[in-house]
């Protein structure tokens, strides 16, 4: 088998590991998104506002909600490989460890991303979003999720194996995922408004291709210098 073909079946077994485990425990998989439902149907209660206040906050909120959920479960990424030693076997393997973090990754959006999506759509009914809005909505999450996840994951490495560790990743990952929030609530916004999306769309795109090209580097190399 050529490197390629090895490489690839590295990430896809990394993948499928992540999942299976995840779906094992399927409560603990669901906590981001049932987070995200919650902070995003209390919101209405806690504002008190009238429906078009509502809808003119409700971007934002949504975006909030997402970012929260996605700090919720940044934290176990990477912290039970640490404890059970699976971690080091991973990173003595043959393979590049930004490989192996990008399997990580990869397994943890499918995990929290399409269920987000999922559950954007009943959120945003509840926020009083205009219909024409949801589109860009789904489309904003799902360029914005993955710009989450792969952000996020640096953080995450970073922090890995450090007392206080659940104290310091919103400290550090914040920052990493803030301008997904401003350009992903600036999309919503515009098209509840009429306005073409096409400009914070772009720069979603554009922080998504970033992410991709650097994450999984800086992610593997954090995981490395860990180890050590």
């Amino acid at each position: 088998m050529g490197r390629p073909e090895a490489a690839a079946g590295a990430f896809a077994a990394v993948v499928r590991r992540d999942v299976r485990a995840a779906l094992r425990r399927p409560a603990e998989a669901l906590t981001p998104v049932a987070f995200f439902v919650v902070v995003a149907a209390v919101f209405p209660l806690g504002s008190g506002a009238g429906p078009a206040t509502l809808a003119a906050v409700a971007p934002g909120a949504l975006w909030v909600a997402a970012l929260l959920a996605a700090l919720l479960s940044l934290d176990r990424l990477f912290r039970e490989d640490l404890e059970d030693g699976s971690l080091d076997q991973l990173l003595l393997s043959p393979h590049p460890p930004a490989l192996l973090a990008a399997g990580r990754i990869a397994a943890h959006w499918l995990l929290t991303g399409p269920p987000l999506l999922a559950a954007s759509v009943p959120v945003a009914v509840l926020l009083a979003l205009p219909p024409r809005s949801i589109p860009i909505l789904l489309g904003a999450l799902a360029l914005g999720t993955p710009t989450l996840s792969l952000a996020g994951a640096i953080g995450a490495a970073l922090t890995t194996g450090v007392r206080g560790r659940s104290l310091l990743l919103p400290l550090i990952a914040l920052p990493l995922l803030v301008p997904v929030l401003i350009f992903g609530a600036l999309a919503v916004r515009a098209a509840a408004l009429g306005v073409s999306a096409a400009g914070p769309l772009y720069f979603l795109a554009a922080l998504l291709a970033l992410a991709l090209t650097l994450a999984p580097f800086a992610t593997g190399a954090a995981l490395a210098v860990g180890a050590e």
